[in-house]
């Protein structure tokens, strides 16, 4: 399959573009993360996401250790062409290494002389269990 379609896309100087990961159905924002031309060629080859982790510095299939793989519905592209969007159906419902839905728990709350970000999502499963911590 020819992957000409990957050079619409505007790569950042380090060759990653921003992704948006929404559940499909309810729309819910699950996670952002950063895709290279390997990432988003790999994600369309097996239909589910495939980030690029930057701290790693290697290719992350999504639920790899957890089990909590995201299949893609459909990708997007921006009108910029330089953020993309996939449309996703989270398996086992825990998108965040937080054993939460999204990774966007935290909501401000207060007013321009102060506040603070208060986590308004549970934990669905205690990470610990999820994950092999050393």
């Amino acid at each position: 399959m020819s992957t000409l379609w990957l050079n619409k896309v505007k790569w950042d100087e380090h060759g990653l573009v921003p992704v948006i990961a929404q559940e499909a159905g309810s729309n819910d924002v699950l996670m952002f993360a950063w895709m290279n031309r390997d990432a988003l060629a790999k994600t369309v080859e097996l239909g589910e996401a495939v980030y690029w982790s930057r701290s790693r510095k290697k290719l992350w299939h999504k639920g790899e250790e957890s089990g909590h793989t995201q299949k893609v519905i459909e990708i997007r592209l921006d009108c910029d062409e330089d953020v993309v969007l996939l449309k996703i159906q989270q398996v086992g419902d825990i998108a965040c290494h937080t054993g939460r839905h999204s990774c966007f728990f935290q909501k401000f709350e207060g007013t321009r002389v102060g506040g603070e970000w208060l986590a308004v999502e549970p934990v669905l499963k205690d990470p610990e269990t999820i994950y092999k911590l050393d």
